[in-house]
């Protein structure tokens, strides 16, 4: 991939002195074959942290909408997200992705149906597991959460660094540990994070919502809420048009540790009403309708049963199981994949750069191939 003429690049005739007419025709012919015309300009990536497979394949778990794990009204929850298949489970907890993403995109992960995708880092747990999405590599020297400056370039810095990026990558994301894991520092990239304020530009509405942010006490440490997130990423979005933008919630892995499904349930329901929304924004804008590729997956899994699901890490095997989905003009409307080899977290980098005609492998020793059915080309 990384030899081939992008669709952006001209064919320079000037370097074919030697061809008759027809022979450069025929030259620029052969690249228009050779590179098919690609329409995703601009790539979003959301993750949310901590989402298991099992809610977004087969929705609400039964066992777990009980006093045992934090449900405060059993029955609400029930009359909110039971239903008496998967199928319709899945699609009440998490409508955009099983009635827009699931029929015009690509979904892996339903290891139930025998579909894998997977953490190769091997901790499972925050820092390793955003290190590989946003690398394409697992690194052994990122092994805890701690606030150290990540040594590897991520995606986002990478794409940063190249001219059509230059200044139009940001990151909004909600865990305060964000700065470190992209290196802002170092790599000079727009990252609102935690607690930091949004800059309101002298603007009223902007100004309330750094007010609430600061008077809002946090569900957990060092973790704003998802809805300061979303807001401070979709201003950003309408006012600097960002040609890539990476949205990091945490609330689902907040709520899980804390032993209550039900507010569990409640932030994944509303990360998936976020997509949409942010979707129908992409859809209305002219720059972005019909030339925008989502990418959305998780950190890591989670445990099973009663108590494990609260939980992940090296001592819970079954939380390296995750999932991934992909939307846009360039991916193929192939919905949930079962026919394909397991994917792995480290697929996510590479194919958030695959998606904009970038190829992510050289400049990157190491990193894994984009998924491949994921871009129509490499199919």
């Amino acid at each position: 991939m990384g030899d081939r003429i992008h669709a952006s690049e001209e064919l320079d005739l000037r370097a074919l002195p030697s061809l008759t007419p027809a022979g450069v025709l025929a030259a620029a012919l052969a690249v228009a074959v050779a590179a098919p015309a690609r329409q995703t300009a601009n790539v979003i990536l959301v993750t949310t942290d901590g989402l298991r497979w099992q809610e977004v394949f087969t929705g609400a778990e039964e066992r777990l909408i009980a006093k045992e794990s934090g449900v405060e009204e059993p029955d609400v929850l029930r009359r909110a997200f039971w239903r008496d298949t998967a199928e319709a489970r899945r699609e009440v907890l998490l409508p955009f992705m099983w009635t827009v993403i699931a029929r015009e995109g690509q979904i892996y992960g339903n290891a139930a149906r025998g579909s894998w995708a997977r953490v190769t880092n091997g901790h499972n747990f925050s820092y390793p597991g955003y290190n590989e999405l946003l690398t394409g590599v697992a690194d052994a020297r990122i092994d805890s959460n701690d606030k150290r400056s990540n040594p590897n370039a991520t995606v986002l810095e990478w794409l940063n660094g190249r001219e059509a990026y230059r200044g139009r990558v940001a990151a909004f994301c909600s865990w305060d540990v964000f700065p470190f894991i992209l290196n802002r520092e170092r790599s000079g990239l727009v990252v609102n994070a935690g607690w930091d304020p949004v800059p309101d530009r002298g603007r009223s509405d902007l100004a309330m919502l750094n007010r609430l942010l600061a008077d809002t006490t946090p569900a957990a440490g060092g973790v704003r809420h998802d809805s300061f997130t979303f807001a401070a990423a979709l201003e950003h979005l309408r006012s600097e048009k960002p040609r890539v933008l990476y949205l990091g919630l945490g609330e689902t892995d907040d709520w899980a540790h804390a032993g209550r499904y039900d507010h569990y349930l409640e932030s994944a329901h509303r990360f998936d009403r976020f997509v949409a929304e942010l979707w129908q924004e992409l859809q209305r804008t002219e720059g972005y309708r019909g030339r925008t590729s989502l990418v959305i997956t998780t950190d890591h899994g989670r445990g099973n049963g009663p108590e494990d699901w609260k939980s992940h890490g090296e001592k819970i095997p079954a939380s390296q199981n995750i999932w991934i989905a992909v939307l846009g003009p360039d991916t193929p409307a192939s919905g949930e994949r079962t026919d394909i080899a397991p994917v792995t977290q480290a697929q996510v980098a590479p194919t958030v750069a695959a998606l904009l005609g970038e190829s992510y492998r050289a400049p990157a020793p190491g990193a894994a191939a984009p998924i491949a059915g994921a871009v129509k080309e490499l199919r």
